[in-house]
């Protein structure tokens, strides 16, 4: 079992700011930002490339409260990061992104 997936299992801990029954978003345990919150599938998907019609339910339902879960953290100003394969950073092989925020980011992105 990947290491978002055992998160979700409960067999790791996490700071959960966010579940329902499709989703899970924790703060990250090395923040780049004042907030740092990581949101997964709870169904396993490898990264973007693996997105199809069957499972990007999961992707919609991540986007539609994205705004919430940044919203429960104080921040209505934020970047959203999705690292897809080893070359991107893509460190955890379970689709994720990185909801940062409450500083100024700036235009740069690397």
């Amino acid at each position: 079992m990947c290491l978002f997936c055992e998160i979700i299992a409960g067999n790791i801990p996490s700071t959960k700011v966010y579940e329902d029954d499709n989703i899970l978003a924790f703060k990250d345990i090395n923040p780049v930002a004042p907030v740092h919150i990581i949101v997964v599938p709870k169904v396993h998907i490898e990264s973007a490339n693996d997105i199809t019609a069957d499972n990007s339910k999961y992707v919609s339902d991540i986007f539609e409260k994205i705004p919430e879960i940044a919203k429960s953290q104080g921040i209505d100003s934020y970047r959203i990061i999705n690292n897809c394969g080893e070359d991107a950073g893509q460190t955890v092989k379970h689709l994720h992104f990185h909801i940062v925020g409450g500083t100024k980011l700036g235009e740069k992105i690397v």
